[in-house]
């Protein structure tokens, strides 16, 4: 066991004044918890510069991270934050086909690998309940003792150093005038709306025959930005969750691309051998009417086809589960609470367990990859059937983003509302569950309506910015 420098400063300013003061430093991420739901989001971490990566694609993907993993695993001291060092990344959502699942992956034109991990040997951890900053720094890769207390030390200090100079305050990004950031509002459909339709139609047959009970479409928008600066992506992240808050927020950037997440969804969490999953299903807008917030609650609890749908999700989850934890142990903790954010009510379940002690947090992930509530029921046919009606790959939309501790703790979300910029181009998926009583056009309607939405953030952050109503 090696031990961890560590240094622990009350806090009264907000994390994303932290974030920016790191803007500048290589491969930085930020898991954020803009926002404390249910007892989740009391923590937030950022780090930068890795000393090694993982980025792989194809059926080995997982595989690979998890050497890496064990080669560059230390033991460390207890700490008093969730995660100290070790990988975060995410895991794209193909990645669940070429685990044996589905067969193959599909090209696509942002060329988005399987797996992207950083291993991070400092980290920057913010305790929102306690009000507390701490820093974290190991040391790592260096072996020798001394060498290892000694880089420790340089960055910790450094640290310190960048966050004594000055906080960039984050209205010093958002002021900044950005109305060429778009060539255009020109946001590109991967569909027509007859091809939706009819690809609604064949998975409402796949439904008649029997061959699944559900399974959620998604459709893609892509458009052209005229900047490649970071920064302009990092003063997007910023302003967009003002708009939308959440438990599950990330900025990751990689070098090559960006992933930019406002996700409320928690996908898998560990803590010793205790493992956690909270599957999402039911959405409803907020109104700034008391009435109207009062119909809109009450009539997404009394959904039928909404509480099916979380039910089935749920029972495919406990069934992953039961893979890999003692048997007997998995239960549905919580069945369908009702989550209230900025701009939407959710329905939640949570299905817990206790895992086996053959088993290790590869094998959770690569049991539960990927939820159920990005799929289908039953998962393994929804997921045939998602690859043959949309026409490209999904990349991390859909898949999980989060950490892995050296402890062996993780933390992943699911990445939904999340934007994908790459070069000079920003893309973002939204979907939808299909069911036996779906109605073609009302599908296409409402992924429609998910798409403006996200549109009209990102409008009215640049329009604003430059002075136009």
């Amino acid at each position: 066991m090696i031990k961890i420098l560590s240094k622990t400063y009350d806090f009264s300013k907000k994390a994303e004044d932290i974030f920016l003061t790191f803007l500048d430093e290589s491969m930085l991420f930020f898991l954020d918890s803009s926002v404390s739901v249910s007892g989740r989001g009391r923590f937030s971490f950022i780090g930068f510069k890795p000393f090694d990566v993982v980025c792989q694609d194809g059926k080995d993907a997982l595989d690979v991270l998890k050497r890496k993993f064990y080669e560059h695993q230390i033991k460390v001291e207890n700490s008093l934050v969730p995660f100290s060092c070790g990988a975060v990344g995410f895991l794209g959502y193909e990645l669940g086909s070429e685990e044996g699942k589905t067969s193959f992956k599909k090209e696509t034109d942002l060329s988005l690998p399987d797996c992207f991990f950083g291993f991070y040997s400092h980290v920057i951890a913010i305790d929102h309940e306690l009000n507390k900053l701490h820093i974290i720094a190991t040391g790592m890769p260096e072996k020798n003792d001394s060498l290892r207390e000694k880089k420790a030390l340089s960055d910790l200090q450094y640290i310190e150093k960048k966050l004594n100079e000055k906080y960039i305050e984050s209205e010093k990004i958002t002021d900044s005038s950005s109305h060429d950031f778009l060539e255009s509002f020109d946001f590109k459909s991967n569909f027509t709306k007859s091809q939706y339709l009819d690809v609604v139609d064949r998975a409402l047959e796949y439904i008649k025959e029997g061959d699944i009970y559900q399974v959620n479409l998604s459709q893609r928008f892509l458009f052209k930005r005229n900047s490649e600066n970071p920064k302009d992506l990092a003063r997007l992240y910023m302003l967009l969750r003002k708009v939308s808050p959440s438990s599950f927020g990330a900025y990751f950037d990689t070098g090559e691309f960006q992933v930019i997440s406002s996700s409320p969804e928690e996908f898998l969490k560990k803590r010793d051998m205790y493992v956690e999953t909270s599957p999402m299903k039911g959405t409803r807008p907020r109104s700034q009417s008391l009435i109207d917030d009062e119909i809109f609650r009450r009539e997404l609890l009394q959904s039928t086809k909404e509480k099916a749908e979380l039910l089935m999700v749920t029972d495919l989850e406990r069934n992953d589960l039961g893979k890999v934890c003692i048997p007997g142990s998995v239960r549905v903790r919580l069945m369908r609470t009702l989550e209230e954010y900025k701009t939407v009510f959710q329905t939640t379940s949570t299905v817990e367990g206790l895992l086996d002690k053959d088993k290790n947090v590869f094998d959770v992930l690569s049991a539960c990859f990927p939820s159920g509530s990005v799929t289908g029921c039953p998962k393994i046919r929804a997921m045939q059937i998602i690859k043959e009606l949309e026409p490209n790959s999904r990349g991390p939309y859909t898949g999980s983003l989060g950490y892995i501790g050296f402890d062996e703790n993780m933390d992943f979300n699911i990445l939904i509302r999340t934007l994908i910029a790459k070069k000079d181009m920003l893309s973002f998926h939204v979907g939808g569950g299909i069911v036996a009583d779906s109605i073609a056009e009302n599908e296409y309607y409402e992924t429609l309506l998910k798409a403006v939405a996200l549109q009209k953030s990102i409008m009215s952050i640049f329009l604003q910015e430059s002075g136009a109503r």
